[in-house]
């Protein structure tokens, strides 16, 4: 599943697109026929991120609600649009360019009210202006859940998935178990300035890389990472493999469904 960078990325990259022009939208799949009625032929005013949801805002107040899921993907390109291929559950053309998604999760027409309910459930979103860490950590320090979970748990965090989470902590050389009442306020602010300075790299770079400069591919004259979602990591999907700092081997477990990465010694419990 798509990390908040990426959901950011797309949100700018369909302002740039689409904003202030008056756009067709279909659905040649039919499964989203209804509300492509309701915003064919409206103008998109803005997008907008938050957390792993993306926002397309029209004219008349209403909002295209887009959740990539596991399997979503958009494609997009300079008209004249492609003949459609596969199952296309939407796709939209104005100023020049086509834009298609496939496989989401959601696809939804909003009207204000129901976007206030999506709003109100989320937590903060590292990547937005508006968030406010303090809050966030209201719900950190009150809970016993692991802080790993936390950090997952897209009412408290919102758009961290499971590279940030396993790497921010490691950089915290904090145990992934460790309880959400036992971080401290200080110790949570440092790991939000952390997630949210590598989450705009990643806006920036179109990839996830975590690692200092000391542990680059070049500084320490080794190979660079292979894997299908890139970047240069410490410890996620790297099981086994020496710890970049110190050199124990890197532990792979689960924790609240999900695959925990972590060095024993820079992270003890």
């Amino acid at each position: 599943m798509p990390e908040g960078h990426t959901i950011h990325r797309l949100a700018a990259r369909h302002r740039e697109l689409f904003a202030g022009r008056v756009v067709a939208v279909d659905s040649p799949q039919g499964r989203f026929a209804a509300g492509a009625t309701l915003i064919d032929g409206r103008r998109l005013i803005d997008t907008e991120a938050y957390g792993k949801h993306l926002l397309h805002h029209f004219a008349d107040e209403l909002s295209l609600h887009i959740h990539l899921g596991l399997y979503g993907k958009f494609a997009d390109g300079e008209l004249p649009l492609p003949p459609p291929v596969g199952q296309l559950r939407m796709r939209m053309s104005g100023g020049g360019h086509w834009l298609e998604l496939r496989g989401p999760t959601a696809c939804e027409v909003l009207e204000p009210p129901a976007v206030a309910v999506l709003r109100a459930r989320l937590g903060q979103d590292p990547l937005r202006d508006d968030a406010d860490p303090l809050f966030a950590y209201g719900k950190v320090r009150s809970s016993t859940k692991p802080v790993f979970a936390l950090l997952l748990d897209q009412s408290v965090v919102a758009g961290c998935g499971l590279i940030y989470a396993n790497e921010v902590l490691f950089r915290a050389g904090l145990a992934p178990t460790t309880p959400g009442r036992f971080v401290t306020a200080a110790g949570w602010q440092e790991m939000w300035d952390d997630l949210r300075a590598l989450m705009k790299e990643g806006v920036a770079r179109g990839r996830i890389d975590t690692v200092h400069t000391a542990h680059t591919p070049e500084a320490m004259r080794r190979a660079p990472r292979v894997d299908r979602h890139g970047g240069e990591v410490y410890v996620y999907r790297r099981p086994g493999q020496p710890c970049l700092v110190c050199g124990t081997a890197v532990q792979r477990g689960s924790l609240a469904g999900r695959n925990l990465y972590w060095c024993p010694t820079c992270q003890p419990g």
